[in-house]
């Protein structure tokens, strides 16, 4: 039997979400608090499983209340709820450790799917909220300053369902990023579903994202399932977010606003619990203001901002990742394991990588190719990596 406590100064909504809650769960136990210093009070008294605060309240703000409540039981999952102008209080919140952000007003949908994430992981009859970065196949390598609070990030976002934009270079990382949010994520048994939105004619983007009936354009052979639906609880990486086109940007907000989509060809809507993670090596600002990339649209996929630094910037992870490449590499190419002097790595480090991560991968790959010993010395480096 679970125990919420609202946290909320309005009588209108603290009255809306306990209806809902109640209605979601008759056995639910929910107390209210109508501000900060209540609500102190009533955590201090009780053991909450979850609780829902507002942000901007009297006496005491939802930052007291959650920095609060994760001192005095760190188990206790907070869902903070905050409006629009809120959003680097949010931000700022879901850094300290808030299980969720939710916008003002609040999506009903969207709530109930949060404070059942937040329940699950309370219980432990789901996944546990993760203290170390599961890693599988898609490892982020290096422990460089900027990657080790890159990877602390992901620990504390994955289990959420907050919107990501993930930001940086090409080849820097930013699906890795992704994949990896959702595999710590309480998500991550849902498919992870991505779309190159840069790869994908503007004519065409509409029907991949939400699909199409048959007929409904001349192409339109059969019908076709789009990509937010195939990524139903799971995880949708629309990777590029920065080259879609205006028109395709207003339906993803109604998409993400809404958690439904229409088909091309159809009037009749299909509900999706889809997360929504998006990247682009542009400057969305600029895009902004250049009237090529929608304000609100920005706003909504970017609750949580993630920077992927470029490889001139983590030198340092040089070493380890070459090691990583060549293990990986000799493998697949079904060779001995290769080695590298410290003089060749001194050497690849004292390169520039505009190509990133991605560029060593490739002269890494180039070297076990063309090297004829298990050795890689400085002077294979110069000779075959075309810097």
């Amino acid at each position: 039997m679970s125990k919420i406590l609202i946290v909320e100064d309005e009588d209108a909504i603290r009255r809306v979400l306990k209806k809902v809650l109640s209605e979601e769960n008759s056995k639910f136990i929910i107390d209210e608090a109508i501000d900060g210093v209540d609500a102190e009070k009533k955590i201090k008294s009780d053991n909450y499983d979850l609780v829902i605060c507002d942000i901007k309240m009297p006496k005491k703000d939802g930052i007291d209340v959650l920095n609060f409540t994760k001192k005095y039981n760190q188990e206790t999952n907070v869902i903070m709820i905050s409006g629009h102008g809120d959003l680097k209080t949010a931000v700022k919140a879901m850094r300290i450790g808030a299980f969720d952000y939710i916008e003002k007003p609040p999506d009903l949908n969207n709530l109930l799917n949060s404070v059942r994430g937040a329940l699950k992981s309370k219980s432990g009859g789901g996944k546990k909220v993760k203290k170390t970065i599961k890693t599988g196949k898609f490892e982020i390598v290096g422990e460089s300053k900027k990657i080790v609070e890159l990877k602390d990030l992901i620990v504390k976002i994955s289990p959420t369902n907050a919107k990501v934009l993930i930001l940086g270079p090409n080849g820097a990382g930013k699906e890795l990023v992704a994949r990896q949010i959702h595999l710590n994520s309480l998500r991550n048994d849902g498919p992870f579903v991505e779309v190159n939105c840069a790869a994908i004619p503007s004519e065409l983007i509409e029907s991949e994202l939400f699909g199409h009936l048959k007929g409904s354009f001349t192409s339109a052979h059969k019908d076709r399932t789009g990509k937010f639906e195939a990524a139903n609880n799971g995880t949708l990486f629309l990777d590029e977010i920065g080259d879609m086109s205006l028109s395709a940007q207003s339906k993803v907000l109604r998409a993400i606003q809404e958690n439904k989509i229409q088909k091309v060809g159809s009037e009749k809507d299909i509900f999706v619990d889809t997360r929504v993670i998006a990247a682009t090596n542009k400057n969305v600002k600029n895009l902004i203001s250049s009237n090529k990339f929608r304000e609100d649209l920005y706003h909504r996929i970017s609750v949580i901002e993630l920077n992927v630094p470029k490889l001139d910037d983590r030198k340092d992870d040089i070493p380890e990742l070459v090691s990583f490449f060549l293990d990986q590499i000799s493998v697949q190419y079904d060779k001995n394991l290769i080695t590298i002097d410290n003089k060749a790595l001194k050497k690849l480090a004292s390169y520039s990588w505009p190509g990133n991560v991605r560029e060593l991968r490739n002269v890494v790959e180039r070297l076990i190719i063309l090297v004829e010993s298990d050795n890689i010395t400085e002077k294979d480096v110069i000779k075959f990596s075309g810097k």
